[in-house]
């Protein structure tokens, strides 16, 4: 009997479909594996769900609503076929705009946010800053940002390559990894649980013990 299939399966469901996700999601899984379920194999696989906010979400609490909305949707969804999950994953992508001794500053954030069904954390890429123009193009004319992006750049089907993430960062950081390490940072909690633990929990387990 080969030792993969005496290993339990632990499935993470991604609600999404699109390669950079899937790809990011993976990817992050492969390294916190052994910390999250060192007994289990990984399954990750997606459904396209809807996140309930607008296509170009344009601040950090609309893209953290987003990511848990499709994770939540993405639990109704599985279980309306009979199907389930140990992981729920919503991925949201969007601008955050801040403003610095008065001038405006656009930037481009990934956000994760992982549920086991009863609890849930964020996750976050970090930022990267907007040339004026594409800014411009999303905030005030309305523009989808994978459509502004393609035009900014001269190119077509940038959202499934290297994002906008690419375009900006020179191919330094793509897409995918923007996600990967959202995904990696959401996840945390729950493959390093005894950092999270409170102090009474951390307590009782050991007058338990």
């Amino acid at each position: 009997m080969e030792f993969s299939s005496i290993l339990a399966t632990c499935r993470i469901a991604v609600g999404s479909t699109r390669r950079p996700k899937l790809e990011a999601v993976r990817e992050a899984a492969a390294a916190f594996s052994q910390l999250l379920r060192a007994d289990a194999i990984l399954e990750v696989f997606g459904r396209e769900v809807e996140s309930g906010v607008t296509h170009t979400p344009t601040s950090r609490e609309e893209l953290m609503r987003g990511a848990r909305q499709r994770a939540e949707a993405l639990i109704t969804s599985l279980k309306s076929t009979n199907e389930g999950a140990d992981f729920y994953v919503g991925l949201e992508g969007g601008l955050d705009v801040a403003y610095e001794n008065d001038i405006r500053r656009v930037f481009l954030q990934s956000w994760a946010y992982v549920t086991d069904g009863r609890r849930g954390y964020f996750g976050s890429s970090g930022a990267i800053e907007l040339p004026d123009a594409l800014a411009d193009e999303v905030l005030l004319h309305g523009t989808e940002l994978s459509v502004a992006i393609d035009e900014f750049a001269g190119q077509a089907g940038i959202r499934d390559g290297q994002g906008a993430w690419g375009v900006l960062s020179a191919n330094l950081i793509a897409r995918a990894e923007s996600f990967r390490l959202a995904t990696t940072i959401a996840f945390a909690p729950f493959y390093n649980a005894g950092a999270y633990n409170s102090r009474e929990d951390r307590s009782s387990s050991a007058t338990a013990g």
